[in-house]
């Protein structure tokens, strides 16, 4: 590997890379063994500043970094030959790295099935479907509303807007006020809340939240539907003062932890991830402590919550610019990529909603680029009339 890609490695890890430099190395990655050497740089990267440390995996991508080009290529020969099966467990592991340095510069698919059909593609309406983008409206405690865009740029002596960010000043007041940041479909939003709780808000979605916070007395907000990453500011520096996220579902009691929330309405379960710290679910009389890599899910008919460790990095990958897809099936796939590309998705034939996929690729990506990349599934044909997709 030359000096110069190297060099591109680094930067996008530590997120200096120019939109020109990135499209070189997308350009290099596209070879999939180059793919390979980028997952070890980024399986090292991580370990660096990360105080999980998996030993084999660090030994392994060391000693696969100091081999010559045909020395890699012959490995790779080598340990595909073990199996006739891929799996996308080290790419999807190597890009949970990611979560911290920013989105992946490209998408990796291996197909699990070698013998599947490719998938058909017919545009009868052309029509530019793009990816989502930074949009939001805002509503203020006096009922009037802000587009939020790229370009918008708002300030008060309370709150700043710029680009793809609301902050708030930390200006504590006896009485409160409350906000609402509504994402409409094919879009996404970060909000600084005036305690420094940071939100990532995700397609579809909208948060009521006050725009001051009471020192000293429960920090509430209420996601009210979709999806919502908090980074949450720790209560020792808000005299002891819990946070709380509610939902119509269930309610979350926080002291200072990263988690996700994804309560859309159309979805038969709530899903709540812990990425570190503790976080307690309640729901009714029923208190669940979760740790971090646990998910608890709500069922919203019956009631009944159920804890399970998940790939955190796959279920919140989304706020950083990727969508990583872990043999998620393919209803599941279809409603996440309807959100951000404001697009319809009917299922002709209704078993292919069970078909799992894995993947991980960038949100910038183009529509008609994922769907070529979901020809690791058995989806025979896409029809793609306006905005409406339908699979048969």
């Amino acid at each position: 590997m030359n000096e110069e890609i190297e060099k591109l490695i680094v930067k996008f890890l530590n997120r200096n890379i120019s939109i020109e430099e990135e499209a070189v190395l997308e350009d290099w990655l596209d070879n999939p063994l180059h793919e390979q050497i980028f997952a070890d740089y980024v399986q090292i990267h991580h370990v660096i500043h990360s105080e999980t440390l998996n030993k084999e995996n660090l030994k392994q991508s060391k000693e696969r970094l100091f081999l010559n080009e045909e020395e890699q290529e012959n490995l790779a020969v080598a340990e595909k030959s073990k199996t006739k099966v891929f799996s996308i467990e080290p790419y999807i592991k190597y890009a949970a790295a990611l979560l911290i340095f920013g989105a992946v510069t490209t998408f990796f698919v291996l197909n699990n099935n070698e013998e599947n059909a490719a998938v058909e593609i017919t545009s009868e309406d052309q029509i530019n479907i793009v990816p989502g983008s930074n949009k939001a409206i805002l509503t203020l405690a006096d009922g009037s509303e802000i587009a939020l865009e790229e370009t918008t740029h708002y300030e008060t002596h309370e709150v700043q807007v710029s680009g793809s960010k609301i902050t708030y000043a930390n200006n504590a007041t006896a009485e409160i006020e409350y906000n609402y940041l509504t994402i409409p479909r094919g879009g996404q939003y970060h909000i600084e809340l005036a305690d420094g709780t940071m939100v990532w808000l995700n397609s579809e979605s909208q948060l009521k939240y006050p725009k001051n916070f009471i020192e000293g007395a429960v920090r509430q907000v209420e996601l009210v539907y979709g999806e919502a990453y908090f980074d949450v500011s720790p209560s020792s520096k808000h005299q002891g003062a819990s946070f709380k996220v509610l939902n119509k579902n269930q309610t979350i009691e926080v002291l200072g932890t990263e988690f996700n929330i994804k309560a859309y309405t159309d979805d038969e379960n709530v899903l709540t991830t812990l990425v570190e710290g503790v976080v307690q679910v309640n729901k009714g009389n029923v208190k669940i402590k979760l740790k971090p890599g646990q998910q608890s899910v709500l069922d919203k008919l019956s009631k009944n919550v159920a804890v399970k460790y998940v790939d955190v990095a796959s279920e919140v990958s989304w706020k950083d610019g990727v969508f990583s897809f872990k043999g998620k099936p393919l209803e599941e796939i279809m409603k996440t990529i309807s959100r951000w590309y404001d697009v319809e998705v009917v299922f002709e034939d209704e078993s292919l909603k069970d078909v799992s996929f894995k993947g991980v690729f960038r949100k910038g990506k183009s529509l008609e680029d994922i769907l070529s990349i979901m020809k690791s599934t058995s989806i025979n044909h896409y029809k793609i009339e306006g905005n409406i997709i339908t699979i048969k």
